[in-house]
């Protein structure tokens, strides 16, 4: 009896201790390593997938091309905030511990990682490297390495790397080959944008200052190209690596197909189409349906030698127009920005200079399932925005919408409804002359990069209605290095502006538009915004458990983003244009993506 009792009071003990280890290590019992990760649900691909579904895993390897860019380089650091790199470097000579799948919203399949581990909470994220990982040099990729690119690139690095590395926790070595990043707040975007983070090679940085790298200091990568020769300014000649050490990766089955790609600078993107009608140049982008539609008729195109492409996508249009920079007066005064908005003739400048063929950007996530509903807000947007009602400019909860003129030049109702708004905000025309109360005169001058001839047309039309209000407004040109120079340090009072958006926005939405970076030299947030409503809503969708809440996060910022009147925008993008020798092959599967810098040469190849 003794027996039975003590043994039936050690199956309770077993029980319980069994009990406690699951209560008290939820994350051994939850977390399992895997091939892939994605925002929300699990990866489209499976483990054994052997190629992008965009890619041809049989593309052939071989040929030369040469793309062109404007303007000029000072830098072949793309990591930095000193000076002016080829945009292209970081793409093709650098990878991360992941590489994101352009078929996918958001999901990360493994590259030098072999795989990764987080919990259901995602508080922390876990990768194991590959043993085959290799630099260009041939050394292997170590723990050691991983942890040396989060820290420099985290503390004096590229501002855009420095918001991450404010979020990690810890950062430790958790077995031979593997490590762990924990967090400091609940984000599960977190996990993701660790997998995206380049990773450099500590060793060559030894003894150097990485934030005051030269010319001749070209970082080295894993990537599969590496930078052969180059010109200051001029070009950067790129081959891919006989020994790159990913080529047999599903990841990189059927990409990087080209022996060589060489990057070409002209003066402006006139001269670069030049280019590319001589034959210099192997392929083009075309931004412009009215240019598209009447320039590329030229002999080499006429005769077959060079190919137009259209590549449609699902992503959001993105915001692309004037950025007005609201920490200069009077432009921190929303019925000013609102007086420009009116006074500027979209409909009449769009059938001027592209034929009318493309439409208006009208909101920041427009053309996708992102992008804010019209009329008032409603459900848990409305929930969301509803506190900041009183506090934000007119439009935020009733709706936003940009006006529309008849397509005359004169756009009598436009400059109307901006007299008024200015008036409001204290300006009064006197002789011609917008001035307040002081009798200082409104001016405005709005700076662009040498080579934006589009942009520039644009502004030398607007310049015109600015000038019908009284509004005394410039256009200033400056070459790159000085346009980087003053953007960078917020020196202007309108300028060109570009921010491509994704359908998995996330913790780069606070260095886009967050107070935080509002001041942060070379922060993305070209607008000076510091609005409580729109950082409380990219707050919220960065919390979002769910789909469903997250999107109606996103229309929530996409509302506070509008009614705050930061750009003047242009017009969408809804299909990419590439025009490009008839040898240039790409797989007819396209992803939802589109075209964009990972996708044109990345999956095309060279056929004879």
């Amino acid at each position: 009896m003794g027996l039975v009792f003590f043994q039936s009071v050690r199956v309770k003990i077993q029980h319980f201790a069994a009990a406690a280890m699951v209560i008290l290590l939820p994350n051994l019992a939850l977390t399992e390593s895997a091939h892939g990760i994605a925002m929300y649900g699990a990866p489209a691909l499976p483990p054994d997938f052997v190629s992008l579904p965009y890619a041809n895993p049989d593309a052939p390897k071989g040929g030369s091309i040469v793309l062109g860019n404007t303007g000029g380089f000072d830098s072949l650091n793309p990591f930095t905030v000193k000076g002016t790199s080829p945009w292209q470097l970081s793409i093709f000579t650098h990878e991360s511990l992941m590489g994101r799948s352009l078929d996918e919203p958001f999901t990360l399949y493994g590259l030098l990682a072999e795989s990764v581990e987080v919990p259901d909470d995602r508080s922390w994220v876990e990768f194991t490297l590959r043993d085959s990982a290799r630099f260009s040099d041939g050394s292997p990729v170590t723990i050691p390495d991983v942890m040396w690119s989060f820290k420099t690139l985290g503390t004096t690095g590229h501002p855009k790397y420095r918001g991450l590395w404010s979020k990690i926790d810890a950062m430790e070595q958790s077995g031979p080959s593997s490590i762990r990043f924990t967090f400091k707040e609940d984000n599960r975007e977190l996990a993701l944008l660790v997998g995206m983070r380049p990773i450099l090679k500590a060793a060559q940085w030894e003894g150097k200052v990485f934030a005051d790298a030269q010319l001749n200091d070209v970082p080295i990568g894993t990537g599969p190209y590496v930078v052969d020769s180059f010109e200051g300014g001029r070009f950067v000649s790129l081959k891919r690596n006989p020994d790159y050490w990913g080529a047999d990766l599903p990841l990189r089955k059927g990409t990087h197909n080209f022996d060589t790609v060489r990057l070409d600078f002209y003066g402006d993107a006139t001269a670069l189409l030049e280019g590319f009608k001589a034959g210099y140049i192997s392929a083009a982008r075309e931004f412009n349906a009215e240019r598209w539609n009447k320039r590329y008729n030229f002999p080499r195109a006429l005769n077959g030698e060079v190919v137009k492409t259209e590549i449609p996508h699902q992503k959001p249009s993105g915001m692309t127009g004037f950025v007005i920079n609201t920490r200069r007066a009077p432009f921190d005064d929303w019925r000013v920005r609102e007086a420009l908005i009116q006074a500027f003739n979209f409909e009449y400048i769009n059938t001027t200079l592209t034929g009318g063929a493309q439409p208006r950007i009208s909101s920041y996530f427009s053309n996708s399932v992102l992008a804010m509903k019209p009329g008032a807000a409603t459900g848990r947007t409305l929930d969301l925005l509803q506190p900041f009602a009183d506090t934000m400019p007119p439009g935020l909860i009733d709706g936003y919408t940009l006006p529309e003129t008849n397509g005359r030049e004169s756009n009598r109702k436009g400059i109307r409804a901006a007299l008024s708004l200015l008036e409001q905000a204290g300006w009064t025309p006197v002789q011609g002359e917008m001035q307040n109360a002081d009798g200082t005169p409104l001016t405005l001058t709005i700076l662009l990069a040498q080579g934006s001839s589009e942009h520039k047309a644009i502004a030398d039309i607007y310049l015109g209605a600015l000038k019908r209000l009284g509004i005394r407004a410039t256009v200033e040109t400056t070459d790159d290095a000085q346009y980087v120079a003053r953007t960078g340090k917020f020196d202007f009072d309108l300028t060109y502006y570009r921010r491509a958006l994704s359908l998995s926005p996330g913790n780069e939405q606070q260095f886009y538009w967050g107070s935080e970076a509002a001041d942060l030299q070379g922060s993305r947030n070209l607008m000076g915004a510091t609005s409580p409503a729109v950082d409380a809503m990219v707050q919220a969708m960065l919390n979002a458990k769910g789909h469903d809440d997250f999107v109606a996060a996103v229309r929530a910022l996409d509302r506070a983003l509008m009614a705050g009147r930061y750009v003047i925008p242009f017009w969408q993008f809804t299909s990419g244009r590439i025009a490009h020798m008839r040898e240039m092959q790409f797989p007819q599967t396209l992803p939802i993506y589109g075209d964009g810098p990972r996708y044109m040469p990345e999956v095309w190849w060279w056929q004879d």
